[in-house]
């Protein structure tokens, strides 16, 4: 095969932001580097790109190798290309966030890959340009949840409305109003009511509702606009 003449080689990183929702907060996975450079430091999880893998799977495959999860949320933020970016060596970082449910992760795999869930609000200083790149993520994603339904990726199968609001509103850091959220939500068509209540719930045992799949995959990226007004 072919190689084009008097060109430079780069090295290509595939980094994932990894944001989960504990009931309260988002959450960020991060690992905490075992190797130079900046041994002993938090990081996004990443990895090089193999030569004959594309993008996409390649992050695939990260996600995988930390969370044991498929078939989540992932979506291409941007590429990061500053000179200096990285120390040791030139690398261009290609960066995909992606969304899940905090509770249905391999956590032996997390485990062994020194990781840990932090509160987005208290994360520690990140190698490299990784600070950033979460910066842009939380934007995308602020925008993201407001016009379209990939909230529901950080919630169970089974949800309260009670719930999906305490998630708008750590998404958003601030408060909504419950009347208004709740007549929003349902007029979206989203939800199917289980015929079941929460028991462990404050507000009257709410009901439980999960999400039409079938209506969230085939209108995923019609303009819903989930924000009601502030509280």
């Amino acid at each position: 095969m072919n190689r084009y003449l008097h060109s430079t080689r780069l090295l290509v990183a595939i980094d994932c932001i990894i944001f989960g929702f504990d009931g309260e907060e988002i959450k960020l996975l991060l690992i905490k580097r075992n190797f130079e450079p900046e041994k002993g430091k938090w990081s996004l999880m990443g990895g090089f790109v193999k030569e004959e893998e594309d993008l996409e799977v390649g992050a695939e495959r990260i996600l995988y190798e930390l969370t044991g999860l498929d078939n989540i949320y992932v979506e291409h933020l941007q590429t990061y290309g500053k000179v200096n970016r990285d120390p040791v060596e030139r690398t261009i970082s290609v960066v995909f966030f992606a969304l899940i449910n905090i509770h249905a992760h391999d956590q032996e795999s997390v485990r062994a890959h020194n990781a840990q869930w932090i509160s987005l609000k208290n994360a520690p200083k990140l190698i490299f340009d990784h600070d950033r790149m979460v910066e842009n993520a939380l934007e995308r994603l602020r925008y993201k949840a407001a016009l379209h339904p990939i909230g529901f990726e950080l919630l169970p199968e089974k949800f309260t409305i009670p719930q999906l609001q305490k998630l708008y509103e750590a998404i958003y850091d601030m408060r909504l109003d419950r009347r208004n959220f709740s007549r929003k939500i349902l007029s979206t068509g989203l939800l199917i009511d289980t015929g079941e209540k929460n028991e462990n719930s404050a507000t009257k045992k709410a009901i439980l509702y999960r999400l039409d799949k079938q209506k969230y995959e085939s209108k995923f990226n019609a303009f819903w606009y989930f924000m009601p007004e502030s509280s």
